[in-house]
């Protein structure tokens, strides 16, 4: 199969019938899709690829960009089309052109973020399952955090990890008693939208030097949840939160919580990438449980 072929057909359909493409260049940073630039006379595109059988979490992910898109809070990626060509699934989004940082770059994200997350519901959750990486992620609507975080973020990958054969089944038991020790544990408040991946690859620079989100896995949760996964990886600057919480105070002793949040992308790189992740997963639950 010619991909560069395949992929000049995606754009013909759901883009520009007459377009030709000139070049198809590998853009490195993914791991669960190929990804390209590919550029025609009619302009610059980023498009993914799978396999065919992969098709729904291009679906998703559509919605999930369009989502965020619809609030008006950050640059987001225009999708321009999504379908199946070829024996293989597609997504195609316009082209971001990176520039340099504007000085002010963080405080900038800070505020969007705030903005972003003060889209609320009425359930955490949304109305649409979704993924994160190439994982099922349930997003059943639930009333209270605790139950959606427990039910539909940690049991779901703590299951899928003894399937695998990367932990015991004694780990169920650890997670019963952290669900215990945890039921007055999160602040209450109302289902914040997030984008649900927020780690430094998926934060770029527009064409503007400002702050543009993609690769999202959206539901409405906690909002702490998705600060606290900014701060697994780092790259994030100390002034993105001081400026988030100008606008958006977090509640006393967050940082008390955070690695209890990170207990959900962790078991995700379990799942994902293999046991190596496991000995973080092990200090959380050794220290509250």
């Amino acid at each position: 199969m010619n991909s560069i072929k395949s992929i000049e057909k995606a754009i013909n359909l759901s883009v520009d019938e007459s377009a030709k493409t000139i070049s198809c260049n590998l853009v490195t940073g993914g791991c669960i899709n190929a990804a390209y630039k590919a550029t025609t006379k009619k302009g610059n595109y980023f498009i993914k690829i799978n396999r065919k059988e992969n098709l729904d979490m291009f679906f998703k992910e559509k919605a999930g960009l369009q989502l965020l898109q619809s609030t008006n809070s950050i640059k987001i990626p225009q999708v321009l089309g999504v379908g199946e060509v070829d024996e293989i699934a597609y997504l195609i989004l316009e082209w971001i052109e990176p520039k340099q940082k504007k000085k002010d770059y963080w405080q900038q994200f800070g505020i969007k973020l705030a903005k972003l997350h003060s889209n609320t519901n009425l359930t955490f959750g949304w109305s649409k399952d979704n993924y994160i990486g190439s994982l099922s992620q349930s997003n059943t609507p639930k009333s209270t955090w605790y139950d959606f975080f427990f039910e539909c973020r940690l049991e779901p990958q703590f299951n899928l990890a003894i399937k695998n054969n990367s932990i015991g089944i004694d780990y169920l038991k650890k997670l019963e008693v952290l669900k215990k020790k945890s039921e007055s544990f999160f602040p209450e408040e109302k289902p914040a939208l997030l984008h649900g991946d927020l780690w430094s690859g998926n934060l770029i620079t527009d064409n503007l030097g400002e702050p543009c989100l993609i690769d999202p896995a959206v539901y409405f949760g906690h909002r702490e949840a998705e600060l606290a996964f900014t701060q697994l990886f780092g790259g994030f600057d100390n002034s993105f939160f001081n400026a988030y919480e100008t606008i958006s105070p977090l509640e006393k002793d967050f940082s008390s919580r955070v690695k209890v949040y990170n207990l959900y992308p962790l078991m995700i790189h379990v799942n994902l990438f293999g046991k190596s992740y496991l000995a973080g997963v092990d200090r959380v639950l050794k220290k509250y449980c």
